[in-house]
Parts: structure tokens; C-alpha cells; sequence
């Protein structure tokens, strides 16, 4: 059966391929969870229209988010945390670095994009990742310093 992939499904192909898989593998598993759709005629008009409109979402997406990751490198956030000898009581999460983003410098950024692999738990300047876009990577700068 000829069908036409609306997400990437592992080992099979990306989202808008077009592929001959068995009849059964196309009716009882990649039809019924929205991952294909048969490839009649109609169906494929219907898409190529889609991702006219996606490819303009996308586009306009990354731009956005290229703008986003000018502005982040020109900024640096100030944290200030309780602290002993270097290390702080507490940790830096990354709720905590996109809240500061939010306060200090009007920048609103979604914490899950945040690549901080552990929390933060020393003073001083981390240059942590920020995936604003699957093809933008950004650097959020961060200056943690001891509570006065």
C-alpha cells in the first residue's frame, strides 16, 4: 500500500515521504495512530498544500528565533544566590535562569530548551545553550554571584 508519512516514523522515513510499506503495517498500526495517510490523488493535493504553509510557519519560526539568539548574546544575566566559600546553599535551576531572563531583561524563553545538564551550585560565569530553534542554537550568559 502506497502511503504518505505526516511524522517521522523510525526505521521508515521522514514526515512527507511517500512509500509502498505492507498492507497491514499501513492499516493497523500507521493509519489508525495518524502517522500516514493513503496516498490517493486527492490526498496528495491536499498535503503538498500543507506544507506550503508549513514551510512559511517554519521560515518565519527560525527567524524569529535567529533574532532571538542576537539578543541573547548580548545580555547577561546577573543571579544572585546564597553562597559560602564558592559554593551556593542551593542550586540554579533552569526555571530560576529563565525567570531572571524575564525580570532583568524582558526576555521571555522556555525553560526546557535550556541545555543546563545539572543545576548550578558554584559562583561565577556559565555560558549555558538555548535551542530557540531545531537549526538555532543561542547562548544565554550567566553570572552567578553571592547575595549581599
Amino acid at each position: 500500500m502506497k502511503v504518505i508519512l505526516l511524522e517521522l516514523v523510525a526505521k521508515l522515513g521522514e514526515q512527507g515521504t511517500v512509500l509502498v510499506v505492507k498492507d497491514g503495517y499501513a492499516r493497523n498500526y500507521l493509519i489508525p495512530n495518524g502517522l500516514a495517510l493513503p496516498a490517493t490523488a486527492s490526498n496528495l493535493r491536499v498535503f503538498e498544500q500543507q506544507q506550503v504553509g508549513r514551510a512559511k510557519r517554519l521560515a518565519a519560526a527560525k527567524a524569529e528565533a535567529s533574532k532571538l539568539a542576537e539578543i541573547l548574546a548580548n545580555v547577561t544575566t546577573t543571579m544572585s544566590a546564597r553562597a559560602g566559600e564558592g559554593r551556593l546553599y542551593g542550586s540554579v535551576g533552569a526555571s530560576d535562569i529563565a525567570q531572571a531572563l524575564l525580570e532583568q531583561h524582558q526576555i521571555q524563553i522556555d525553560r526546557r530548551r535550556l541545555g543546563l545538564k545539572r543545576p548550578i551550585r558554584e559562583l561565577g560565569s556559565y555560558d549555558i545553550p538555548y535551542r530557540a530553534h531545531p537549526e538555532v542554537l543561542a547562548l544565554v550568559k550567566v553570572q552567578v554571584v553571592p547575595q549581599a
